[in-house]
């Protein structure tokens, strides 16, 4: 349900990072072709299609210099032809001009750069089938590998005193079912004897995520494990995002984020913890204990006397308010900054010149926005306006870089200034837009049922003509609870659907934040109650338009999108819609929480378990589920799944899929087995855009 690192975050962080799963393409010796250009008739088309959307640059992982004159940052390209991808680094000055590709290779991906502090770039490399540890010239020139470590490093960070570096990587505590029965080498099984033995993408796999302290020089020497014993992951999982760690700005301490929790106690709670390890006497202490949510992604300031992290109030909730805290490290006083700001906050950083300031970015009315917060007075100023998602922040110089999105643009870097002011840095993807039209996207409000406004984007074919008309999709959101901002996906992406011919509807309903903790927790207990009903209004003001066929309108979703799907099929009585897509959608509540693998998810926003009688907001979810209905069904259904979907579980798309074609539905099924809760792979994403544009065109196209 609440998309990953960073869905939020935009899907595209997903593809444009190398994670700690991130292997070397195939054979090295065959040549791979990592398209860019358009092909002349891709320019004649002139719109957005799957195979113009596999050519994008993704660009990740932005790094400014110490002298903040230059800017470090990772593009990522695909192969369609091997489903293979590869990331190399660059760097442009600040003050702007060419961007200076540093590494070449394309035989391995380079990764995660980090600037020394004598100038010179480190970072990540899977040369010789390992990765490791390497640097080079702040030009590009002389790489050495300066790591021979027994394990792949997943990430690192070097300290700001540039003598010590942070390692992450993966450490072996469990034992594998072959060592339990060394006279069966060969078997494969998973046995279990607690809960978390699978987690969103993956089984688990024996590994912990640990970090390492190791001397740094001419060589990484000297690595110690810092969590040594405990079977604990930080960052933590699924995402494992190295910014849940930080070093100290004097490099005597490192702040991580660890959840110290095993099996049933783990899948039932959020409470992840701020700890503080003493790299002088090997000390750790738990900063944030007795706050029994989420605590994440610490930031010391300049001085390191003060951290400033994110901290979710409610144990279980994953989609509460982010708090932010600040706490002063000598006394241990915490300070909840933004006690009376009725939303979120993410991507802190401090003000370079002012001890007292620091920065964020949150949504506000389904955009994110740069925001300033005064640590004295507490009073919030918003710094940027317009309609873009920015995704990512950090100090240059005395301005901000920051990465942004929007429906029409995928992830670019941006220079910003104290007033708001913005300068665009990079343009990795312009020989793209150069030739391909997208579509308008317009902000519309609607009126609810209840009387309340909610903001609905309606995008609009290229080369639109409102003398025509045309079929439309709604939109329906997953998470439940992630915005429907500004952001660019490379699969649900709203510039291909409207490119199809199709005007979507994509409202922020009841349940997503940037509207006020209210209008975001609402959701939580009425899954088939008020959104569905905000889904429904959105469509009826937005059908009015002379061009819209009001005869031809669709629904799809993934997730909770999937869901609402399923649910909307199930209350169609009035033939609003004529066709449904849906993607790892929960059919079916009971199996969904008995099968998934967080279970503070489904506690909190099902309200319990269903064997829980006497319990009215469990009865009352259960009661809604998408299965009760489907004697309702009536309008034609596809159905796309994972096989290693283990958030819903894949089973949740078949009992849809076959309750479908038993009651004499028109209905596809369409299973990837090796893929997840997302379609990460190139084929396999454009035929999922083949198949979603051939159903639609099918059932909403005269």
């Amino acid at each position: 349900m609440k998309k990953i690192p960073l869905l939020l975050v935009c899907l595209a962080l997903i593809f444009a990072s190398c994670d700690k799963n991130e292997k070397k393409d195939g054979n090295a010796e065959e040549p791979v072709a990592y398209q860019r250009d358009l092909t002349e008739e891709e320019i004649q088309n002139g719109i957005l299609t799957p195979e113009v959307l596999w050519k994008f640059g993704r660009l990740g992982d932005m790094q400014v210099s110490p002298d903040g004159k230059t800017v470090l940052y990772t593009v990522t390209y695909y192969s369609v032809e091997t489903n293979g991808s590869n990331t190399q680094i660059y760097s442009i000055p600040v003050e702007g001009g060419e961007a200076t590709r540093l590494t070449n290779d394309e035989s391995i991906s380079c990764f995660n750069p980090r600037w020394t502090k004598d100038g010179k770039i480190a970072y990540l490399s899977d040369k010789d089938d390992a990765v490791q540890v390497w640097t080079m010239r702040a030009d590009g020139k002389e790489n050495k590998k300066i790591s021979n470590l027994a394990f792949d490093v997943n990430s690192f960070k070097i300290s700001p005193t540039g003598d010590k570096i942070m390692l992450i990587a993966d450490v072996k505590m469990d034992e594998t079912p072959a060592e339990i029965y060394p006279d069966l080498p060969n078997t494969n099984c998973i046995i279990a004897t607690d809960l978390m033995y699978r987690h969103w993408n993956d089984w688990h796999d024996y590994k912990y995520s640990h970090i390492f302290v190791a001397d740094f020089n001419d060589n990484i020497t000297n690595a110690a494990d810092i969590m040594e014993g405990e079977k604990f992951d930080s960052p933590l999982s699924p995402y494992f995002d190295d910014a849940e760690i930080a070093w100290s700005n004097d490099g005597k301490c490192i702040a991580y984020t660890c959840k110290k929790l095993s099996g049933k106690y783990y899948a039932v709670s959020t409470n992840s913890d701020i700890y503080l390890y003493n790299l002088e006497d090997g000390t750790v202490k738990n900063l944030t204990e007795g706050m029994m949510g989420y605590d994440k992604y610490p930031v010391f300031s300049a001085d390191s006397k003060k951290l400033a992290w994110i901290s979710m109030e409610t144990p279980g909730y994953e989609s509460d308010k982010e708090r932010l805290f600040v706490m002063d490290l000598e006394s241990g006083e915490k300070k909840y900054v933004t006690e009376k700001w009725d939303y979120g906050c993410s991507n802190v950083v401090w003000d370079n010149e002012n001890a007292d300031k620091l920065y964020f970015t949150t949504v506000l009315n389904a955009t994110f926005q740069i925001f300033s917060v005064d640590l004295n007075t507490c009073e919030i100023a918003q710094l940027t306006k317009g309609q873009h998602d920015f995704t990512g922040l950090t100090a240059c110089g005395n301005d901000l870089l920051a990465s942004k999105t929007s429906m029409s643009m995928a992830t670019e870097l941006f220079v910003v200034d104290k007033n708001g002011q913005e300068r665009q840095l990079t343009n990795v993807n312009k020989n793209i837009y150069d030739k391909i039209e997208m579509g308008r996207v317009e902000e519309r409000w609607v009126t609810t049922t209840d009387n309340k406004q909610m903001l609905t984007w309606v995008i609009y074919p290229p080369k639109f003509d409102s003398t025509k008309v045309y079929p439309a999709i709604l939109y329906c959101e997953g998470g439940p609870q992630s915005p429907v901002s500004q952001f660019w996906s490379y699969r649900w992406n709203f510039q291909i659907m409207a490119a199809n011919g199709y005007i979507v509807i994509a409202p922020n309903r009841r349940g997503l934040p940037g509207f006020g903790t209210e209008w975001n927790a609402q959701i939580s207990g009425d899954y088939g109650g008020q959104n569905m009903k905000d889904y429904v209004s959105a469509v009826n003001a937005i059908k009015t338009e002379s061009y819209i066929d009001e005869d031809h309108i669709g629904a799809v979703g993934a997730s909770y999108g999937g869901f609402s799907v399923y649910w909307l099929a199930g209350h169609n009585q009035d033939s609003l819609f004529k066709a449904f897509i849906a993607h790892c959608g929960m059919f079916n509540l009971e199996s969904q929480y008995a099968s998934t693998e967080e279970m503070f998810f489904v506690n909190h926003d099902l309200g319990g378990p269903y064997w829980e009688k006497d319990n009215a907001i469990a009865q009352k979810s259960y009661e809604t589920s998408p299965h009760h209905f489907v004697q309702n069904w009536n309008a034609p259904i596809l159905i796309f799944t994972g096989g290693k979907d283990f958030r819903i579980p894949y089973t949740e798309s078949l009992q849809a899929f076959n309750m479908a074609q038993m009651r004499g539905i028109e209905s596809k099924l369409v299973v990837f087995p090796e893929e997840t809760h997302f379609v990460l792979k190139p084929q396999n994403s454009i035929l999922w855009q083949r198949e979603f544009k051939a159903w639609l065109d099918q059932h909403l196209k005269k």
